[in-house]
């Protein structure tokens, strides 16, 4: 698909209105420019790796970007996990014209600030094991969670099924007055 520009014309030159952003907007385009950012694990709060067979996405890419968005500047807050043995200066510089391309091309608004600070860093191993052992977690949930609820239907089907059994029994037996 070509991108287009398009020019005002007379008529929607002459329309009054505003176009604003929710923070959550900025921070989703902040959050899917910095996916593929080399040393960075994570940003803390959120669940995105650029490890390449992700093992956790729990697809909210908000989580841990804290923004403030004004009607021409946006300001950028976030607590990351970095990995171990990458020069973390790169990967903020890095970011900081991720965020601000992006946010541009999109939005036409201006980064003007991206402040990051560094929780934590971890080797790519470490980071995967806790991020299976997260997962891990999630799914051990999940089964017992599915399992439970199917051993409560399970259960309600046999109660329904011998009231069942004992209303037909009542029913089929003669009537012991007249």
């Amino acid at each position: 698909m070509e991108n287009t520009t398009i020019k005002p014309t007379e008529s929607t030159k002459e329309i009054n209105g505003e176009l604003t952003y929710e923070d959550k907007v900025i921070q989703k385009i902040i959050g899917t420019a910095l996916e593929n950012v080399d040393g960075l694990l994570t940003v803390d709060g959120g669940f995105f790796s650029n490890i390449k067979d992700k093992l956790v996405n729990s697809g909210d890419m908000t989580s841990g970007i804290s923004t403030e968005v004004g009607k021409k500047q946006v300001a950028v807050d976030m607590d990351i996990i970095a990995e171990y043995d990458k020069d973390i200066h790169v990967i903020y510089e890095q970011m900081k014209h991720l965020i601000a391309e992006e946010v541009q091309k999109m939005t036409h608004l201006d980064v003007i600030e991206v402040n990051v600070n560094v929780v934590d860093i971890k080797t790519s191993e470490e980071y995967k094991a806790e991020s299976k052992t997260v997962q891990d977690k999630v799914t051990s949930a999940a089964h017992t969670t599915g399992q439970f609820a199917s051993e409560q239907t399970n259960r309600a089907k046999d109660i329904l099924n011998s009231q069942t059994d004992k209303i037909n029994d009542d029913l089929e037996t003669e009537p012991r007055v007249e």
